[in-house]
């Protein structure tokens, strides 16, 4: 009779593969699952699981998260972690730390202080700084404990960077053919030692570094400069396209609606890669016909055989702040109320009538998130206003006879900039969630994990996914939605080995309890290192949660269990699995 490390038991099975759900049973051996159907009651196992009454599935896979700097600190990479994510990919939009000279490092925290809202004193604190190549990086990371599995890009900023150095390189400068030559050794060097891809943000028009876009100024460099991504040129993006068609493997995230789509199916065309599109908002209006000529673009792509896709952001988690870090108001509010304006400044210039005056003359209304109007008071230590909370800042200011600026600044200066604000982004519908999930095209998530930490905790979109989207709505079937979570995101990167239950498949899978998955409203926490503060959001209702077959979560806690893998091309190390299988039983 078999033997296995783990026996799962009667749970509902959805595989990830869109087949309906069946109920079976799942044997476990040295993290591969080996069986899926009906394991005899004779079968042992060293540990047996009654999954009675619970869903078993795979584990969600997020394809844009910025844990670039966490995962050096925190082997859960929460809030994905405690939200059914067993699998990320790093890496996003072009950002990164390698290739990177030694005298670079601070410039490149710098950056990515500024794009990603990542604390500089948690990333001094936290990230080790034993490589300057890309394999190095990666070897690191393979040295770090993990719970969770992860799959790198390779970020093509740096890359420029290193082969044209930093003026050129944000200068827009096109590179020369033995540049161009060696990005491409250096890409490929990059995917030997296990990158997946490559990523670029590319807001901006080529070799103009004074023609960004709006989004490229919200995503610009910290000193207001566009990003080398953002002006580089159409050649560039088809030489590194070229390497991926050359080798038959890898995939391309891409943030360049402003591109012209002739351009994006060449990128297509020549990898012959999977492309993700960046991103496709949920809001109920979008920008007249935007979203139905988008679709069908995707749609015509689709019909000539080329494999691009949206990222959609398929959630909706509320953006928590306070002015101690807020930077999405605009630029008069961060000169004057800003990340980088020291706090004593801070509550001198909202107090001050005439930088008031300056900011009442900037519009309400700003872009991605709600504007100032619309805003709602969640918590504030002004008794004024106490009884405010759970309202809109346009609402208070409509109460009490003011201004929405003069509002604002009153209550935060008088809580010490203590108070706590709520804001949502993008016009977020129900119904432009919904336009996203009945797309075929576009993958679900978008959770930013690791980025704007003070403000975003939104790992969380496969709970509220299921959660809301499925079981609340009834958007999707189960069924679909698994497969929407799981296996299309591991089909789009290459992960060779997990993404569906099914034999021969890692052992990456969730068991929970479908009618109590619950995601919490986002709480501060200050457990950053460099004693900085974040937002985070946990789940609720994951009985269990296994990565390459152990056990990481049980109960929505933390097992302390660090099994997941740097995946090297997609790919978990087997002989790994089994080491730390044997490990773990030594450890009982």
């Amino acid at each position: 009779m078999a033997h296995y490390d783990t026996i799962i038991r009667g749970g509902m099975i959805v595989d990830g593969q869109r087949n309906s759900r069946f109920l079976g049973d799942i044997g476990i051996v040295d993290g591969v699952i080996t069986r899926v159907g009906r394991i005899q009651p004779g079968a042992t196992a060293d540990r047996e699981i009654d999954a009675t009454g619970l869903i078993v599935a795979p584990g969600f896979i997020d394809l844009h998260t910025h844990y670039d700097a966490q995962v050096f600190w925190d082997p859960y990479l929460t809030t994905s972690g405690w939200n059914g994510v067993t699998s990320v990919v790093v890496g996003n939009c072009g950002f990164g730390f390698a290739p990177l000279k030694k005298e670079l490092r601070q410039r490149a925290m710098q950056s990515m202080t500024k794009v990603e809202a990542i604390p500089i004193k948690t990333m001094e604190a936290a990230i080790p700084w034993d490589w300057e190549s890309y394999p190095e990086m990666l070897d690191s990371m393979d040295r770090t404990p993990l719970a969770l599995n992860v799959l790198p890009y390779v970020p093509v900023n740096p890359l420029l960077i290193w082969v044209m150095g930093m003026e050129d390189a944000k200068a827009g400068r096109k590179p020369t053919d033995a540049e161009h030559a060696e990005m491409v050794r250096l890409l490929n060097e990059a995917m030997d030692a296990g990158a997946c891809g490559w990523s670029a943000q590319c807001l901006g028009v080529a070799g103009d570094p004074e023609a960004t876009t709006s989004g490229g100024a919200a995503q610009s460099d910290y000193d207001g400069t566009p990003m080398p991504t953002d002006v580089m040129h159409d050649e560039t993006r088809l030489a590194l396209a070229r390497v991926l068609g050359e080798r038959g493997e890898g995939f391309i995230e891409l943030s360049g609606a402003g591109l012209a789509r002739e351009h994006w199916e060449e990128l297509a065309r020549v990898s012959g890669a999977p492309i993700i599109w960046q991103a496709v908002v949920p809001s109920g209006g979008w920008i007249g016909d935007a979203r139905p000529d988008l679709f069908a673009w995707f749609q015509s792509c689709h019909d000539k055989g080329l494999r691009i896709y949206g990222q959609g952001i398929t959630q909706n988690p509320p953006l928590l702040f306070t002015f101690d870090y807020w930077d999405l108001w605009g630029p008069v509010w961060n000169e004057l109320a800003g990340p980088d304006v020291p706090r004593e400044k801070k509550l001198a210039n909202l107090a001050d009538p005439a930088c008031r005056e300056r900011l009442r003359a900037e519009p309400l209304k700003v872009m991605f998130i709600d504007g100032i109007q619309d805003t709602k008071l969640h918590q504030t230590g002004d008794v004024r206003y106490k009884w405010f909370e759970g309202r809109t800042i346009g609402e208070i200011a409509e109460a009490t006879r003011q201004h929405p600026v003069d509002v604002v600044c009153d209550m935060v200066v008088a809580d010490d900039l203590g108070t706590i604000f709520h804001a949502t982004q993008f016009d977020t519908t129900i119904e432009g969630i919904k336009a996203l999930i009945d797309n075929p095209y576009i993958i679900p998530g978008l959770s930013d994990g690791g980025a704007h930490l003070k403000y975003l905790a939104a790992g969380s979109y496969g709970t509220e996914y299921i959660a809301k989207y499925v079981r609340e709505h009834g958007f999707s079937t189960l069924e679909e939605a698994h497969w929407r979570l799981s296996a299309l995101p591991a089909f789009c990167a290459g992960f060779k080995d997990r993404g569906t239950i099914r034999e021969g498949a890692i052992a990456d899978i969730i068991v929970y309890d479908y009618e109590k998955l619950s995601y919490n409203f986002p709480e501060f926490r200050r457990d950053l290192p460099g004693d900085e503060y974040r937002l985070v959001s946990g789940g609720s209702g994951y009985r269990y949660v296994f990565v390459n077959g152990q056990i990481t979560i049980q109960d929505d806690k933390q097992t302390e269990v660090y099994s997941g893998q740097l995946l090297r091309g997609g790919v978990a190390d087997m002989e790994k699995l089994k080491t730390r299988r044997r490990e773990a039983i030594a450890a009982e």
